[in-house]
């Protein structure tokens, strides 16, 4: 077997410019939901150099709507393949899903950008763009890993399923799909960024919308009008208890360096339609983080029981009670024990390229892996490349270096894995 790694692992180095240049084609590629064909192509294009077996489809709105774990801000998801490419494996080995998304979200406001969001530019040991790190480079380093065992001639005895979703920004529905359309593993892999740490456990979270009543009245006399605004005040600061509350009863040692293990986050506030008038409503929108052992349906219970207790602080909510509503995208928690064998491989393959021991911990977001472990019942462990202080954010960037080095741990964990054919 180590004669097998350093084969792959030699591979990965001395073509890492290929794999450089993977990832700036795929920036390129404005995969924004809705509009990932383009990148997708580039996949394929990819994957039949490989001479792998490729499954193209678009996803079923009809089919996913009808399951209970589906959310989509689309009505259709025409024009937006899914890709999945299948290695054979002789059929005595473990199998493996190798899972990574192919969208990404909008740049934002491009005046912020020094770089090109989607130029994919290359300044010293990192390539700048959108997606480059959430999480193209990560798909990259699947597809590096696959072509080093493929070239070096390497047969597996389990098959490996490298999966190229749409949709996981808004709440999984490529890999739901995939899930239904029957692909299953004895394990998977999601190369997110997590900066090169192990997370055997994922949070999950949910969108969540309350409605804040007042009573509309004249600016010049809003003693005589009750201000949503003023009133949403409280409702903030209920939030806040909630959220100390859920967070001082997890025990966790993954969450031990994470401040808050599962935020809820207010990011939207609209209200009010005019300077002289009481607002008379007012919308709040935010996250809810959901522990990896935690069930969506006991967390949005939790939520709404508390919120049944904020006329206590202010008896206006009695005869005028917050209005919830959970919408939009939604993850699910996943967890897996440290000491389960996915784990175990990939901690060792970190080790032997690294030289140390990987840091793991709990995922401070949500990812597909909850759909993996909670629909297919599925070991699923997030490990990739690039960082969340990245993602999402202007120059977004990867690390080349990096996104090598995981190709490298990759591959050699697949071979561990799967299991070699002499």
């Amino acid at each position: 077997m180590e004669q097998y790694k350093k084969s792959v692992r030699s591979y990965i180095q001395a073509h890492q410019l290929q794999g450089v240049r993977l990832l700036k084609r795929l920036v390129q590629e404005k995969s924004v939901s809705g509009n990932e064909s383009s990148a997708q192509a580039i996949v394929i294009e990819k994957l039949r150099e490989l001479g792998l077996q490729l499954d193209i489809w678009e996803p079923s709105f009809r089919e996913l709507e009808r399951h209970p774990y589906f959310v989509s801000p689309r009505s259709s998801f025409l024009d937006s393949p899914n890709v999945v490419a299948v290695l054979k494996g002789s059929g005595r080995g473990r199998s493996l899903i190798l899972n990574g998304h192919i969208d990404v979200v909008p740049e934002g406001d491009e005046q912020q950008w020094k770089y090109h969001p989607y130029k994919g530019d290359v300044e010293g040991n990192r390539l700048y763009g959108r997606g480059a790190t959430d999480m193209k480079g990560g798909s990259t380093s699947l597809i590096m890993a696959l072509e080093a065992i493929i070239a070096c001639g390497i047969r597996l005895k389990g098959d490996i399923c490298f999966q190229s979703v749409i949709e996981e920004e808004s709440g999984g529905a490529g890999s739901l799909a995939a899930i239904i359309r029957g692909y299953k593993a004895d394990g998977v892999l999601i190369p997110e960024p997590t900066n090169m740490k192990i997370f055997p456990k994922q949070q999950g979270s949910l969108w969540f919308r309350l409605t804040v009543k007042g009573q509309s009245a004249h600016g010049g006399t809003r003693y005589e009008g009750v201000s949503a605004i003023e009133k949403s005040i409280i409702v903030i600061e209920h939030v806040r208890r909630l959220e100390n509350i859920r967070n001082e009863r997890i025990q966790e040692p993954l969450y031990q360096s994470i401040p808050i293990p599962v935020p809820i986050n207010i990011g939207r506030m609209t209200g009010g339609n005019w300077p002289s008038s009481v607002p008379d409503l007012l919308v709040l929108e935010g996250r809810y983080g959901v522990a990896p052992d935690e069930k969506l349906a006991e967390a949005t219970q939790e939520f709404e029981n508390w919120f049944r207790k904020l006329c206590e602080a202010d008896a206006w909510f009695l005869e005028h009670p917050v209005e919830i509503e959970w919408f939009g995208a939604r993850w699910v928690p996943g967890s897996l024990a440290e000491e389960h064998p996915l784990a175990q491989t990939l901690k060792q393959n970190f080790t032997l390229v690294r030289g140390e021991e990987p840091i793991i911990e709990a995922s401070p977001w949500g990812t597909d892996g909850g759909l993996f472990t909670n629909i297919a019942n599925i070991p699923t462990i997030v490990f990739g490349p690039g960082e969340t202080k990245a993602a999402h954010q202007h120059d977004e960037y990867i690390e080349i270096d990096k996104m090598v080095e995981a190709a490298e741990m990759i591959a050699c964990m697949l071979l561990d894995w799967c299991g070699v054919e002499e």
